[in-house]
């Protein structure tokens, strides 16, 4: 794996074309698997005998691992993305009231006006530039979901930029063992002061509720698998939507086509959140699942306690799934609902319908509002994330009106 990132599509393409799981070296030279097709990424993903606890991490247990590989928090954090069965449940039976669909409908408003904010900023941002360039995914599409996930844990505002920063630290797959080692330390350390003010001042959001279901029965959630929740939440709750809201942008300004079919109606906006997330999924390859006897997939065996990827770009352009025109985005596509680009199974994202409204109502708001909104600099040129775990690019320079 290129620990520097980059686009995805040509390499997954390649190594579809070999077969739809395929041995892979990881950073420090650790041998893992990725899957990456859609039918075989499903069975993966529900399988009895795949564990998401580094428990079963044959080189991590071994000692093999050292505690600055930069893929490690994604093993050992102490949440619901590395807990198995009743330890699963439990965790994530904490945070799901959360995720409703009714309270999540609750939320519209507030998102829509967050929304409408970040875009009379926008205009003005571009105004104060000389050439009318603004940067899209910093301006609006990171303070969007950030703004949203932040209220809902109680994250005051003066945390946000540092929490961003420290998250792309976490998620980078190109950092050395201190920087990713201190990246991991100040988050533990922003995190525990944000649940030490909320036991000193508790409020109605999610983490003051965690807490008081930490002081009620001490062993619902222990103090690090609270630090280890707030972690998964604010760096998923985040970086997801905003890969979404960014690479959704990007497809509709380079098919001009397919903007023009929901701008008539003909598509709809949720069509193209959909697309996107088959077509350009916001993860590339998410770490770490490990099978828990030697396990045949698609026809070839991994071995127990092998570190497996998730492929969810790769699948999302499966031909054999999603037909010949797979790499083709197409609004009318008829089996866009077939990717798994957030997941199935037991520990398919509690947050899908929360991304999903947020980037509806981000993308239908901004082109209403700049209908010949386009990109300054060609999609091939936009630097990358430099990471296999995210998918999109660091920058989104774009005129508002053409």
């Amino acid at each position: 794996m290129d620990p520097s990132g980059g686009c995805p599509h040509a390499d997954n393409a390649r190594l579809l074309a070999r077969g739809a799981v395929a041995p892979v070296v990881l950073p420090g030279e650790v041998e893992g698997v990725a899957v990456l097709g859609h039918d075989a990424l499903r069975e993966l993903l529900s399988h009895p005998d795949v564990a998401k606890n580094a428990l079963h991490f044959t080189a991590l247990r071994s000692g093999g691992i050292p505690d600055g590989w930069p893929l490690k928090t994604f093993a050992t954090v102490q949440g619901m993305t590395t807990a198995d069965g009743a330890d699963h449940r439990r965790l994530r039976s904490l945070v799901s009231r959360a995720f409703t669909a009714r309270r999540v409908e609750e939320l519209g408003p507030r998102i829509a006006e967050l929304t409408s904010q970040l875009l009379d900023g926008l205009g003005e941002a571009a105004a104060g530039e000389g050439d009318g360039v603004v940067d899209l995914r910093s301006h609006f599409a990171l303070p969007l979901p950030m703004g949203v996930i932040c209220e809902l844990l109680g994250v005051d505002a003066g945390h946000h930029d540092r929490l961003h920063h420290l998250s792309n630290q976490i998620v980078a797959t190109d950092i050395g063992p201190e920087q990713s080692q201190a990246a991991n330390r100040e988050m533990m350390d922003v995190l525990a002061a944000i649940v030490a003010a909320r036991t000193e001042d508790p409020r109605d959001d999610l983490t003051s509720a965690l807490i008081a279901a930490r002081e009620k029965d001490g062993d619902r959630l222990s103090p690090l698998e609270l630090i280890g929740t707030l972690m998964l939440m604010i760096i998923a709750g985040h970086e997801t939507t905003l890969n979404l809201i960014t690479n959704a942008v990007r497809a509709l300004c380079t098919h001009r086509d397919q903007l023009d079919l929901v701008m008539s109606g003909r598509a709809s906006w949720p069509d193209v959140v959909e697309e996107t997330l088959r077509w350009d999924s916001p993860v590339s390859y998410f770490p770490f699942r490990y099978p828990t006897r030697d396990l045949p997939l698609a026809g070839t065996v991994i071995p127990k306690g092998t570190p497996v990827l998730a492929g969810y770009s790769a699948a999302g352009r499966d031909p054999k799934t999603h037909g010949p025109d797979a790499d083709a985005f197409s609004l009318t596509r008829t089996a866009a609902a077939r990717h798994l680009s957030l997941g199935h199974g037991a520990h398919y994202c509690l947050g899908a319908p929360l991304a999903r409204l947020e980037a509806t109502v981000a993308l239908e708001q901004l082109f209403a509002r700049f209908p010949r909104l386009d990109l300054a600099v060609p999609d091939a040129e936009l630097p990358r994330h430099a990471s296999f775990v995210g998918n999109s690019v660091r920058r989104l320079p774009v005129h508002l009106n053409g």
